[in-house]
């Protein structure tokens, strides 16, 4: 510093200036000299320290460093290099005004903690990067546990700025916080809320990022996208955002479909209603249709046998040897209590796709074939035409 100091004086007396100038030129080039320090810092950061450590990050083999120290980590990191040069400056720029002097030191300060807590903030978010999709409990406990890092720092933050500002012992400060104890409860009550009902999700597996989950009471059916202290966002399936809170879910109920995506079938459950007039015994003339059509052979149709009984067997086989039903799985056609609107029987039984178009498609067609051969059995479905 000493070094700056004499330089300057000789640029001065090169100069040939005399009398009151001196301090006022003195001054101004000292103010010169620490500007251009502290960009020479800055850019010597970006430009050179950067791109150093991403090469060094990219050839190594591991991944969690290219993940930490990104770009946008380093960068923010050389935003607060240029500020630490002026800090350090400023007794030697401003010697002669120490209310000057002790003013600037207290706003470069400022600004360092802020730039500091703001790289932190950064660094933090930077592990949102090792998620691949489908985030595990370890993750969502990690996550979590960031959001309140983030809490803590920006608090700290803010008592470290206010000790500048009145210039007091910041350790002080943290000591006589028990009183407010119960004012920052209730500020925070939402974010505790928020993390104690987040680690009751994540603890027992309820659901991670990437889970189809519908809450029928928010209106949300779709894909969670993010997981944080105070929100669980949801992607509806026509592209809406449902926005709702841990604390809700966990106090409510809401239906996750993990279950059926790691299953080896989705369920159909299907009800049709048949007209009671169409259930007869099979007679010589049906006993002979179905034979023609390739439904049964001869020889396994009783004469007592009903052509209700007949249809659902018929099914139950067709959707045994059907090539995209696992047959695996439970299936069955039942028939349920008979009510006045026909009689309800149950398709029950499982598709190999889960996904949601060819799920639909392919249960469309299975069922479409079922109506279409009601007729051949001698049935009809149940049909409640409007008073005339």
């Amino acid at each position: 510093m000493e070094q700056i100091k004499n330089w300057v004086e000789e640029i001065i007396a090169m100069t040939g200036f005399t009398g009151d100038a001196v301090p006022i030129l003195r001054h101004v080039l000292l103010v010169l000299v620490a500007i251009m320090l502290a960009a020479a810092a800055g850019l010597l950061c970006r430009k050179l320290i950067v791109p150093l450590a991403l090469k060094v990050t990219a050839k190594t083999d591991m991944r969690w460093d290219d993940i930490i120290f990104n770009e946008r980590v380093l960068v923010s990191a050389c935003h607060i290099v240029p500020a630490i040069v002026v800090w350090w400056l400023l007794p030697l720029v401003f010697y002669e005004f120490p209310t000057v002097r002790e003013l600037l030191t207290r706003v470069t300060a400022i600004y360092i903690t802020v730039m500091t807590v703001k790289t932190f903030f950064v660094f933090i978010s930077s592990f949102k990067e090792f998620d691949e999709g489908k985030r595990t409990s370890r993750q969502q406990y990690l996550y979590s546990f960031m959001g309140v890092v983030k809490i803590l720092l920006l608090f700290i933050a803010a008592i470290i700025v206010i000790s500048i500002i009145i210039d007091r012992d910041p350790i002080k400060l943290f000591a006589g916080l028990g009183a407010t104890s119960a004012v920052l409860m209730l500020v925070f009550q939402d974010t505790i809320k928020g993390l104690v009902a987040g680690i009751r999700l994540t603890s027992n597996d309820m659901l991670h990022v990437g889970d189809w989950i519908t809450v029928n009471k928010a209106g949300a059916n779709g894909i969670v996208e993010e997981m944080t202290l105070t929100t669980v966002k949801i992607r509806n399936f026509d592209n809406t955002i449902v926005t709702v809170t841990p604390q809700a879910l966990v106090d409510d109920s809401f239906q996750n479909w993990i279950g059926m995506q790691q299953s080896q079938g989705r369920r159909v459950n299907r009800r049709v209603y048949y007209d009671f007039r169409g259930i007869r015994i099979v007679d010589e003339a049906l006993r002979d249709q179905l034979v023609r059509k390739n439904y049964f052979k001869e020889g396994d149709i009783r004469p007592d046998d009903v052509n209700m009984t007949l249809y659902r067997r018929y099914i139950e086989d067709y959707l045994r040897h059907h090539p995209k039903v696992n047959a695996d799985m439970t299936l069955m056609v039942r028939q349920l209590e008979a009510t006045q609107s026909g009689l309800p029987v149950e398709f029950y039984f499982f598709l190999k796709e889960k996904s949601w178009v060819d799920y639909e498609h392919q249960l469309a067609e299975i069922m479409d074939y079922i109506y279409a051969i009601t007729p051949d059995f001698g049935l009809l479905v149940y049909e409640q035409y409007p008073d005339q």
